[in-house]
């Protein structure tokens, strides 16, 4: 299986959103997502700052830097990572979204996608996990011991900019 992972931007964006509906799928079990009355998730305008687009919604942060990458197994369509700088001094980089197609699972593909964004960004990362996602928490704790060689920390906390939400959460320091 060939990988490669595109900087994503607008001429992308229709394809992220068919993604992220098998995305939003998957997580909808652990966020309480509900259908619309046509079987769809609506996401608005979420995940635009990504995309180089405005969020009306919601202001985006002015020192946010949000950055897509959409991820190929042979050419055709495996899912994306959304990378959010929220601080470059000291650097805070946020794994927002992260999405490998279930097809794609288990074959290292995401491990592969995962690191090289650690890579592509040096510096603070924050990984987060919904409490009842298990599977991410194993998926993330695992990559990230692999990747940190174990010099990681991992917990749990609450995030003011999430609604107060509690996740698990994993902190290390890529490009060292």
């Amino acid at each position: 299986m060939n990988l490669t992972i595109t900087p994503a931007g607008d001429a992308h964006y229709a394809l992220f959103q068919n993604l992220l509906q098998f995305y939003v799928y998957d997580m909808a079990e652990h966020a309480n997502f509900p259908f619309e009355a046509d079987g769809s998730f609506a996401m608005g305008d979420s995940f635009d700052p990504y995309f180089g687009r405005p969020r009306p919604s919601r202001p985006w942060p002015a020192e946010w830097k949000a950055s897509a990458f959409m991820a190929h197994v042979d050419g055709k369509p495996a899912g994306f990572a959304l990378v959010n700088v929220q601080s470059e001094t000291p650097s805070l980089i946020d794994m927002s979204e992260f999405f490998v197609a279930r097809q794609y699972r288990r074959h290292r593909i995401g491990e592969q996608l995962a690191a090289a964004m650690f890579d592509r960004f040096p510096g603070n990362w924050e990984v987060r996990e919904m409490l009842t996602n298990i599977a991410a928490q194993k998926f993330w704790n695992r990559v990230i011991n692999t990747y940190t060689n174990g010099n990681f920390t991992e917990g749990r906390e609450r995030f003011e900019r999430y609604r107060n939400s509690e996740f698990v959460v994993q902190r290390f320091t890529s490009g060292q």
